[in-house]
């Protein structure tokens, strides 16, 4: 995936933006960001899209600014020179698009059949709006288009809510979902932005899922380890898995077999994706330590730890299973 597309699929979700009144557009803006959201797809339905990409890009340029619903090259002119750093279409409009390729502008189509799907690989695209896609057959439709173009990945859009976004986005061909539930018409109208960032938060919390692993017990030695593993075994009737390196009590206590990191040992926190909880912690001021990182079989970042320590415990992420 290009550059941008990939700092999208780290932060999972793409809020879907009509704005009617310009003034609300940055402080909206800045509401999603506080929410942990810091990336917006605004809409030319209304004749102020432009403008409010305009001022999004100057005013907030932590935001990963996006033009939706473009459906003429002329549009993409206006949106790009506004300051637009990626545009959205709902269908496959080939004009679009092959001036996109041709001017280096991220550009995701919307595609929800093989044909335009092959179009866009023509073209070099990798990912592809898949809209609208409830209506579309939803996340059953995706695998089955999934599975003849391996190489293609899906941004959903349409009928996404914080229901199913942990569905779909359980499916490691999706890179992000469009949605529009957390920037409702009536609250932007209203200007009650801090509903919104509450609604931001709701959903990022949704998508990546925090929940305690394991805690890691620093121990000394190969038989100290096996000892206290066996006491908590006994304590809690709970089955002992001796490794290389520790020994685990059922799965929620691990004894390492000689000092780790930690002065005490660790906490581990899995969630449903390691790169989007990086990508969100660092938002908050949290700094990892990235030689600790390990990765899957398919290159995705499955382990790595926080810098610093919490209560004499380092602290790391771990993918869910």
């Amino acid at each position: 995936m290009n550059e941008m597309m990939t700092k999208i699929s780290n932060i999972g979700i793409v809020p879907v933006i009509k704005i009617e009144d310009v003034e609300k557009a940055v402080p909206l803006a800045k509401a999603l960001c506080k929410g942990g959201i810091p990336v917006a797809e605004i809409t030319f339905r209304t004749a102020q899209a432009e403008e409010a990409i305009k001022r999004v890009v100057k005013e907030v340029p932590e935001m990963l600014t996006g033009a939706g619903t473009v459906l003429s090259v002329e549009q993409v002119k206006k949106a790009v020179a506004a300051g637009a750093q990626f545009i959205v279409s709902p269908g496959y409009n080939a004009k679009v698009v092959e001036y996109c390729v041709q001017n280096n502008i991220p550009v995701v189509p919307g595609c929800n059949n093989p044909s335009d799907i092959e179009r866009a690989l023509e073209l070099g695209l990798e990912v592809v709006k898949f809209f609208p896609a409830e209506a579309s057959g939803g996340l059953a439709t995706i695998k089955a288009l999934a599975a003849p173009y391996g190489n293609v990945k899906f941004m959903p859009t349409g009928g996404v809510n914080a229901k199913n976004i942990k569905e779909y986005l359980s499916f490691d061909k999706i890179v992000a979902c469009g949605g529009s539930w957390m920037v409702k018409e009536d609250l932007i109208k209203a200007g009650d932005f801090d509903k919104i960032t509450e609604l931001a938060k709701e959903a990022v919390e949704s998508m990546l899922e925090f929940k305690l692993a394991h805690i890691g017990i620093n121990t000394e030695s190969d038989t100290e380890a096996k000892a206290t593993a066996q006491a908590f075994a006994k304590l809690f009737n709970l089955p002992v898995k001796d490794g290389n390196s520790s020994v685990f009590a059922g799965t929620a206590v691990e004894v390492m077999k000689s000092k780790g990191p930690g002065k005490n040992g660790h906490i581990a926190v899995s969630t449903s994706s390691v790169a989007r909880a990086v990508s969100y912690l660092k938002m908050q001021g949290v700094e990892f330590d990235m030689d600790t990182a390990k990765y899957d079989a398919k290159g995705n970042l499955s382990v790595v730890y926080v810098k610093g320590e919490i209560g004499g415990f380092a602290v790391h992420l771990v993918a869910a299973k």
